[in-house]
């Protein structure tokens, strides 16, 4: 009886999702493929165009609840982390840190003061940057794309690859892109 109760729950336990997400000392999730770096932008975008990526800064805060579902249920899914892994350099922010960040434009702040300065209001928002950004620009003006919230797997691998393709130059906007994207998986079930 007893060793049928400790195998119950061993399968039991065994049948939760793998929460492989870990917290920093700031509370915000912390993942294999985020990058520590000095916060300074340009740097940052020279560095991910010298390893032939694409430049993504995510402003997340403690205690979001949107931000949880992204990294416990979109992040860990294969196709999203290698994506992820593959072709973007991703910068973590957070919306009320005093770390010093310099903005593209050259100008010096806090992560608060640089996050109302984009006028990000809910968390997580993710920004994608171009591979250049023009001297003076400041960078929610220079932002290809902004994904505000928590989005399902496939709106987040949807924009993702729409990003890392360069979608905004072509004639087909995202929403369209990604209304043909679940087109197209729905015929291939």
């Amino acid at each position: 009886m007893f060793l049928r109760h400790i195998l119950s729950f061993a399968f039991a336990v065994s049948a939760l999702p793998a929460l492989a997400v870990t917290l920093g000392d700031d509370g915000l999730h912390k993942t294999d493929w985020m990058r520590e770096t000095f916060l300074d932008l340009r740097e940052d975008l020279e560095e991910a165009n010298a390893e032939g990526k694409r430049l993504m800064v995510m402003i997340e805060q403690r205690g979001c609840i949107y931000c949880t579902k992204m990294h416990e249920e979109v992040f860990p899914d294969p196709e999203v982390t290698a994506t992820i892994e593959d072709a973007f350099f991703v910068v973590q922010l957070n919306l009320y840190g005093d770390r010093e960040v310099v903005d593209f434009d050259g100008v010096a702040m806090s992560e608060k003061d640089l996050a109302r300065r984009w006028n990000a209001m809910f968390t997580p928002m993710v920004m994608f940057f171009p591979p250049e950004v023009p001297e003076g620009v400041q960078g929610n003006a220079a932002a290809v794309a902004t994904m505000p919230g928590a989005f399902g797997r496939g709106t987040t691998l949807d924009m993702l690859t729409w990003v890392r393709d360069e979608g905004y130059f072509g004639d087909e906007a995202f929403q369209r892109y990604h209304a043909r994207m679940i087109e197209e998986r729905s015929a291939a079930q």
